[in-house]
Order: structure tokens, then sequence, then C-alpha cells
């Protein structure tokens, strides 16, 4: 929906454009819980209930998560661009609303994680690049749905969002990836995806609310970026800088967690935007 959306909107491609609202069609009929609210997680070819819904071994078994909600809200902003329908406005609206009233933590600003059908979840993780990835792209979608007074309601709460992820950057302008409240454990690495958002996130704050302290974070990770997460030798960033410092090579450039998706969006977001 997202690319097909956004090559509609660039090029006025009808076919991409149908593929687009089939798409959304699709996902409204079989993945939309009408019961509990909410977008299943995961389902098998044919639509059907599947056992394991995580996409990888570290994610918990939830048929509710932050991520996918995320990248829900993401691609139906980016049709409302160019499909304005009430029917949209409406799936739109009722995201905006599981972002404040389900999965934010109403004690500690951060964006819960996991859950089960009822919205029963843990709680137990606080991901700072998912919290100011989602500071921006809920601001997006008010920005994008034109609504005056869910706009002024929606800035007030991605500023809550967005200084709670604040408690992840580091002096030497990275952020870290994420805390685990039990046991309080932190997990230090500079992720290449955590530090684009953290960048576009800033940026949006620095853009709308003029505060000149957002617009520093942005250049400090922006300059933490080009020192050491971009390969200067062979192109393309690197997954990781590691607790220790070192590079982390382990994990793909490129492959099926890591593509240019987090960097190039980033690029181009801040070319576009006017700041």
């Amino acid at each position: 929906i997202y690319g097909f959306s956004e090559y509609a909107r660039a090029t006025g491609d009808k076919e991409a454009l149908d593929i687009a609202i089939s798409l959304y069609h699709d996902i409204e009929k079989h993945a939309f819980d009408a019961k509990n609210n909410g977008y299943i997680e995961a389902l098998t070819r044919e639509w059907q209930p599947i056992a394991d819904m995580r996409l990888s071994d570290k994610d918990e078994n939830g048929s509710r998560t932050m991520n996918t909600h995320l990248h829900i809200i993401e691609p139906y902003t980016n049709l409302y661009r160019v499909w304005k329908t009430e029917e949209l406005e409406k799936s739109i609206r009722n995201l905006l609303d599981i972002f404040t009233e389900k999965l934010l933590n109403k004690e500690t600003s951060h964006l819960d994680l996991f859950f089960n059908d009822e919205w029963e979840g843990k709680r137990n993780i606080e991901s700072y690049g998912h919290d100011i990835e989602a500071s921006w792209l809920l601001h997006e979608t008010a920005l994008v749905l034109g609504d005056k007074e869910v706009l002024h309601r929606i800035e007030r709460i991605i500023r809550r969002i967005a200084d709670a992820a604040d408690e992840g950057l580091r002096p030497d302008g990275s952020m870290v990836y994420e805390h685990w409240k039990d046991g309080d454990r932190f997990d230090l690495q500079r992720q290449w995806w955590v530090q684009c958002e953290n960048i576009i996130g800033h940026i949006d704050l620095y853009q709308y609310f003029r505060t000149d302290e957002n617009l520093e974070v942005a250049i400090r990770c922006w300059n933490y970026v080009a020192k050491h997460l971009m390969d200067q030798q062979n192109g393309e960033w690197h997954w990781a800088i590691l607790e220790d410092g070192t590079v982390n090579k382990e994990d793909d450039k490129a492959g099926f967690w890591k593509c240019p998706y987090h960097n190039s969006r980033m690029c181009l977001e801040l070319i576009e935007r006017d700041y």
C-alpha cells in the first residue's frame, strides 16, 4: 500500500492506485478485528489463524503489536493523500485512537510493544527507536488528516512520546536500542534504523515547534552516523555499533531485516521538508 500509493501519487497511475485500494480492503476484511479492535499480527496465506505470529525469534508471540500498527497507519496515511474517502478516514482515526488509548503507556509515555487479543500486555520493553519513529509518523497522519482538533490532541501526545524516547540519547549523539524493565537491562547497540528515526523525529519537532535543542539532537546524531555507521569504503551503513564501540559485522548490511528503507527515507524526508 505504501509503495503503490506513493507511485500513484508521483505518477497518477490508476492501476497502482487500484492495487493499493484493493490491498487496503484485504487488510480491513481479513486482518481487522472488529470485536476487540486492532489488526491481527499475522495470518496464513489464506488469511486463516496461525499459532506462531512472531516476525523473529526476539519477538513475543502477541496478536497485537505496536510495530505492525505503526506500519499500517503509515501506508494508510499515504493512501489518504491520493484517495480521500470516508472509509479510509474512519480507519485512520481509529488507528490514532489505538495508539493513544491502547499502545501508549500513560505512566511512562513510551509505546508498549506486545499484546494479546484483549490488549493485555507485559509492558516490559521500552523501544526508543520505535517511540521517536512513532512521534513523527503519528504527527504526519494528523497533519494529512487535516482536522485541527485531532492535530492539537496528537501534537500534545507526540511531544510526550518524543521526550520519553530521549531517554535513549547518549552523549556521543546516538540513540541506544531498548530498555527491558524486567531486571532494568539496556541494549546499548546503536542500530542503524534507530539513528535514522532519531534524526527525522527531532527534525520534525524542530520544524513544527521551533525548538533549537531538537535540531541539535538531529545534527549530533547525523555526525555520529557519518563517523561510525556509514561504511565509507564499501558503501551503505553497518547494522549497528556494539556496546563496546566495535562495528557489528555479523548482521547483514542488506538482507531480510535491513534494506535502504530507513536511511533512504530519512534522506528523502529531510530533502522534502521545509525547515
